[in-house]
């Protein structure tokens, strides 16, 4: 998951009639709030100090789990490179379901409309492979998605090619046929450089337009 959304656009490519929609997560159906899961191991003040650092880069540092590393390995990193931020990255691990806020608005009201109407969905995430069951525990509308592709899991990440092209496998449909959503630019970039057509997330509203405008049940 990465820390810092960048908004834009959708894209206009129109899928085959009954397409499937794949899904980021964090901040598209979950409210992810990093700064929540550190302050509650070190406070709000240090979790501030900890993500505006200009020494430290979380969102990198988060990366590499989200990319296959283990966190044992991630944290050992930062003990070796930024000793005075160990316990603030530990903290983001030891406190992570604090993180997941809740779902975000109206999102999981579209999930469950196009379920409703015989759309199949997936997931593609951006999310280490050892703090992703608290996902589907803590939040029922991930079992409407047919499947997830976690990348701490397949050891790639968003916007690597790759791992759109795991979702081929996956889904059992070309990527044509596929309408990608994700409240990254440039994760919706890549995708739509492999044919699929992508969404920029912002708000459930707005989505529910473009989703409309292709067609889509809701």
């Amino acid at each position: 998951m990465g820390l810092s959304p960048t908004h834009g656009p959708a894209t206009t490519p129109v899928p085959h009639v009954g397409a499937g929609v794949v899904w980021d997560l964090g901040n598209v159906l979950i409210d992810w709030d990093a700064s929540r899961a550190i302050a509650a191991g070190v406070g709000e003040h240090e979790a501030a100090r900890f993500l505006a650092a200009d020494d430290f880069d979380f969102r990198a540092y988060n990366h590499g789990p989200d990319s296959g590393l283990s966190w044992d390995e991630a944290e050992a990193a930062v003990a070796r490179s930024h000793p005075h931020w160990l316990e603030h990255a530990r903290a983001y691990r030891a406190h992570f379901p604090a993180s997941l806020v809740g779902e975000v608005p109206g999102s999981s009201d579209l999930v469950r409309e196009l379920h409703a109407g015989g759309v199949r969905q997936w997931g593609l995430t951006n999310w280490s492979h050892e703090l992703y069951p608290h996902a589907p525990r803590m939040f029922e509308v991930l079992a409407l998605l047919d499947d997830v592709v976690v990348s701490g899991t397949e050891g790639l990440a968003k916007p690597d090619p790759r791992v759109y092209e795991l979702l081929v496998a996956r889904t059992g449909r070309p990527l044509a046929d596929l309408v990608f959503v994700d409240d990254r630019a440039d994760n919706v970039a890549a995708a739509c450089a492999l044919g699929m057509t992508g969404l920029v997330f912002t708000a459930a509203e707005a989505l529910r337009l473009d989703l409309r405008g292709l067609g889509l049940p809701v």
